[in-house]
């Protein structure tokens, strides 16, 4: 099995802990917080999906899927077209609401983008220095992992919040 195989398999697993955590939820549910501190599966879910798009589109030197496929439109948040929600307080993350639908279709576009990325990557791809601000260099293959934890850790913050939401 090739690197590039291991984190298409990763990104799959990603996407197996999105789709349950946000699938049939209203979007009254889908903004619920457990209190006005934390965040909501709709931010939770757009904020990895924003991550992946922005990290993963620079990585292959293309536009994000957010604003060129017309999802930033189609969301109208109002936020800044580059904004990814890191950082956003209590009050940006209450301005993220959106439908189940919405979150999906695009997350699975920014799924798609990224593993036809992969697709195109060999092994010296990966060794490939992205960022120089860090001590080592942030290569394409730690960033990509880094996407990968960054995305599972959210999914799994917007499960547990569909599991409070299930025992109201």
């Amino acid at each position: 099995m090739h690197t590039t195989d291991v984190l298409t398999d990763a990104f799959e697993r990603v996407r197996d802990a999105v789709h349950p955590a946000v699938n049939g939820l209203t979007v009254e549910q889908l903004i619920f917080r457990p209190d006005t501190e934390t965040n909501s599966i709709a931010w939770l879910v757009w904020h990895l999906t924003r991550i992946q798009d922005d990290h993963v589109a620079a990585l292959a030197g293309v536009p994000q899927v957010w604003a060129d496929r017309g999802w930033s439109d189609r969301f109208a948040l109002p936020l800044d077209v580059a904004d990814t929600g890191y950082g956003h307080d209590a009050e940006a993350v209450a301005t993220v609401t959106a439908d189940a639908s919405s979150l999906l279709g695009y997350f699975e576009e920014v799924h798609a983008a990224t593993v036809a990325y992969l697709s195109t990557l060999d092994e010296a791809d990966l060794d490939r220095v992205v960022d120089r601000n860090w001590d080592p260099p942030v290569t394409a293959g730690v960033r990509l992992v880094s996407v990968i934890a960054d995305d599972l850790q959210h999914a799994g913050q917007a499960a547990y919040i569909r599991g409070i939401l299930q025992r109201r």
